[in-house]
């Protein structure tokens, strides 16, 4: 009897055992899907861990560490370098004048920032008097006498500029005798020049075909004149004048 009651209390215990352990296995496939599902939907939202970023690959480099492959020239028709250098030299151009009273001056000025022209003013060694009536009577005298008055300063390199716009007032019809010091200082041979003139009314006279026998390996370009009650405000009349001569910008 008492081994009846064993056996019956041991097959009790093996079936409970064998319960616990399908409900164990069922409850861990359980959580397994559930865990799985959830990474799922945390992939899905972007919500997962971020992926490492692979670096980016690097030019291929030469021995000297450039980059073995050069960018191409822009094809577009930009000029290089030595062609804008060289285009900037052939343009060069230097305005020079003479100026007792300031209103040839102010056409000069006026013609620098038109054309981006270098400046050098005539300065003549032994100053003129300030005294108008005086200077009249100095301006007679060292024409009749075929005066050069000296010129303080000079211009260094006057072979780099093509272009010379050269200005004077108009004494006694002609160009004050500075101005032939300058033309007996250097050769415009080859160069464009182009004159500007102030005066009371008197305009050019003949200052022209002065220039052209004074240079006559230059090109001699019209004449550029201003009175002097408009020299003060010479804008208009400069850039007239250069779009005429075909100057202009």
């Amino acid at each position: 009897m008492k081994r009846f009651f064993g056996v019956m209390i041991s097959c009790v215990l093996l079936f409970s055992l064998t319960a616990c352990g399908n409900d164990g296995t069922e409850r861990g496939t359980e959580s397994e899907a559930v865990n799985e599902a959830a990474a799922g939907q945390q992939a899905e939202e972007g919500e997962g861990p971020d992926m490492e970023k692979q670096p980016e690959a690097e030019p291929e480099t030469d021995t000297a560490g450039q980059p073995a492959t050069e960018p191409e020239a822009d094809t577009a028709g930009q000029p290089g370098a030595d062609t804008a250098a060289a285009k900037g030299e052939e343009n060069r151009a230097l305005v020079v004048y003479f100026s007792w009273s300031g209103n040839t001056e102010s056409v000069a000025k006026a013609i620098a920032e038109q054309t981006g022209a270098d400046v050098f003013e005539i300065i003549p060694e032994e100053a003129y008097t300030e005294d108008y009536n005086t200077l009249i009577d100095i301006a007679a005298k060292e024409k009749e006498d075929g005066a050069h008055p000296a010129i303080a300063g000079s211009i260094e390199n006057m072979e780099q500029y093509n272009m010379v716009y050269v200005g004077y007032p108009n004494w006694w019809s002609d160009m004050p005798m500075i101005l032939y010091t300058f033309f007996d200082s250097y050769d415009l041979s080859g160069k464009t020049i182009a004159p500007f003139c102030t005066s009371g009314g008197s305009g050019l006279s003949d200052t022209m075909n002065s220039i052209r026998e004074l240079e006559p390996d230059a090109e001699v370009l019209d004449g550029l004149h201003i009175g002097s009650s408009s020299a003060s405000e010479p804008d208009s009349a400069v850039t007239d004048w250069l779009g005429s001569l075909g100057l202009g910008e």
